[in-house]
């Protein structure tokens, strides 16, 4: 059900899609002057990261490959504390420079157990671009990615990919959700 121009649940709008598309160029700027002459491997972590992934590949201007890694550890809002990653579907990334898509840094369990699995796995380099981090509800001392869109407080956000229960990733924006 919507209420207004935002579905029922959805409290307000935390960054619009101007904001988001503004964020995402100049990630993409960066990204580009970083690999520019090289031959980086973006993967994306699935499935909240593909709006993202998706905008943030076509603005970076430099040859690029792309491949998808699906990791896991919400149900509904909350986080399950275990963190599901089938290390059979990585991509050979063995001397590559790697660099992982997600859309939040949370409490950092799960992007700290990637990088353990693709650092096994001797990459040439890896880096990561999170669209969000909520530093407040960090479990893993001292991570961070290495290109960040927002920071944001302890709010839990839809749109733009991330979800409620497989819910509101096609909103244009990211807002803040009250169940």
């Amino acid at each position: 059900m919507y209420v207004s121009d935002r579905p029922e649940g959805i409290e307000r709008i935390l960054f619009s899609e101007e904001q988001l598309k503004e964020k995402v160029a100049e990630i993409g700027r960066a990204l580009t002057e970083e690999y520019d002459g090289k031959d980086p491997l973006f993967v994306c972590i699935l499935k909240g990261s593909t709006v993202f992934f998706a905008d943030l590949i076509r603005e970076v201007k430099c040859r690029l490959e792309i491949d998808f890694f699906r990791a896991s550890s919400y149900s509904g809002t909350k986080t399950t504390g275990s963190v599901e990653a089938d290390e059979s579907g990585l991509p050979d990334i063995k001397g590559r420079d790697v660099v992982l898509v997600e859309d939040i840094i949370d409490t950092a369990r799960t992007l700290s157990r990637l990088k353990e699995i693709f650092l096994r796995h001797e990459p040439k380099s890896l880096k990561i671009v999170s669209l969000l981090d909520k530093p407040s509800r960090r479990e893993v001392e001292g991570f961070s990615a290495d290109y960040l869109g927002f920071e944001i407080e302890d709010l839990f956000v839809v749109g733009y990919g991330l979800d409620c229960d497989q819910q509101f990733r096609n909103l244009p924006y990211i807002g803040i959700y009250k169940p």
